[in-house]
């Protein structure tokens, strides 16, 4: 679900939920209920989260979508497989604008 992605990517790039709700600009209780998957989060929620994050909203919704895929199959392998592939092409892209050449935003 969208929610445990949100709260995994949050707790990576290393904001508490306290400080994410300020960032958002909503309550620390409706946080988390997003993150606990019991509210499903609106689009201007979104984007604000990929924009903290540096990603696009489309990044975040495909994340959610592999998760929920991989608990659904019970097949975690094919899913940390998909995640390896997806981080790698991050890492390559990000290699591409450290070098000065352009490329798109994850």
């Amino acid at each position: 679900m969208i929610g445990d992605i949100l709260k995994k990517t949050r707790s990576i790039y290393g904001y508490k939920a306290k400080d994410m709700s300020v960032k958002l600009d909503i309550s620390p209780s409706y946080l988390s209920e997003i993150e606990n998957n019991k509210k499903k989060p609106s689009l201007d929620i979104l984007e604000k989260y990929a924009k903290i994050f540096d990603m696009k909203v489309s990044t975040l919704i495909l994340l959610s979508e592999d998760h929920d895929d991989a608990l659904k199959t019970n097949k975690p392998q094919e899913f940390i497989k998909r995640m390896m592939v997806k981080l790698i092409d991050v890492m390559s892209k990000d290699e591409v604008k450290s070098n000065g050449e352009n490329s798109t935003k994850v």
